[in-house]
């Protein structure tokens, strides 16, 4: 595609339905997913503490990456009022993340904990449960012919919400180019963006992708300012 293809946006809304095996999933653009059927709201890559875990190595980073990240999940979980929370493994940076929480941030999360079915799926930043935080821990979860894990499987799999990879989408357009986070899907399996807020992104164009999805169905749901676009893979660049 040359730099002066316009890209026509399919969607500009708040969110966007789509389905993966015939189950109706909304893609929303905070990055979680919601499963209306199944009242479940599925949150992946928190990295809760990461700010913290690298100030521990003598990198520093602003302290806040927590905060932004739990009143984000709470601001949507009120819009979504979801009965239960999945988070997709690495909520928390490192396998002792979840005890460096601020006082104040673990109130808030276990506000929202507070009443819903919430689990924590293991990781490869966190395999470790957090377990003076309560919840359920797996290494899967099954919901229907949904299969919830951390990292993807290789090869093509039907049914399969993953997380790990961060995948982010660029586009072209009027000779500029976007980048942004994004959910990835050809209808069989999805893989989510990160949620933290201290997350990078990887391009789905990178060959950690390939073989993950059938290439003649791909697209991607591409995260904006509120809003979301769902973009076709022909116009998804390297």
């Amino acid at each position: 595609m040359s730099g002066g293809v316009a890209v026509a946006l399919e969607d500009r809304e708040p969110c966007h339905d789509l389905t993966v095996e015939g189950i109706r999933l909304t893609c929303d653009w905070a990055g979680c997913l919601f499963i209306p059927d199944e009242e479940t709201l599925i949150v992946s890559d928190l990295h809760l503490e990461k700010g913290s875990s690298y100030a521990r190595r003598g990198q520093h980073l602003p302290p806040y990456d927590t905060r932004q990240t739990l009143t984000l999940l709470a601001h949507r979980l009120a819009v979504w009022q979801p009965r239960r929370v999945i988070c997709l493994g690495d909520s928390f940076h490192d396998a002792t993340g979840h005890e460096r929480l601020s006082e104040p941030c673990r109130l808030a999360l276990t506000a929202m904990m507070k009443g819903r079915d919430w689990v924590w799926i293991e990781g490869n930043h966190d395999p470790l449960p957090p377990a003076t935080l309560g919840g359920d821990c797996a290494h899967t979860i099954q919901l229907g012919p949904l299969t919830l894990c951390h990292e993807p499987q290789r090869g093509l799999r039907k049914g399969e919400i993953a997380g790990h990879l961060h995948p982010s989408g660029k586009i072209v357009r009027r000779s500029r180019s976007v980048r942004r986070p994004c959910f990835v899907t050809d209808g069989s399996r999805l893989i989510m963006p990160s949620f933290g807020a201290y997350t990078g992104g990887l391009n789905i164009r990178d060959r950690a992708f390939d073989g993950l999805f059938d290439q003649e169905r791909i697209s991607a749901v591409l995260l904006g300012r509120e809003r979301v676009f769902h973009i076709a893979a022909r116009f998804l660049v390297a």
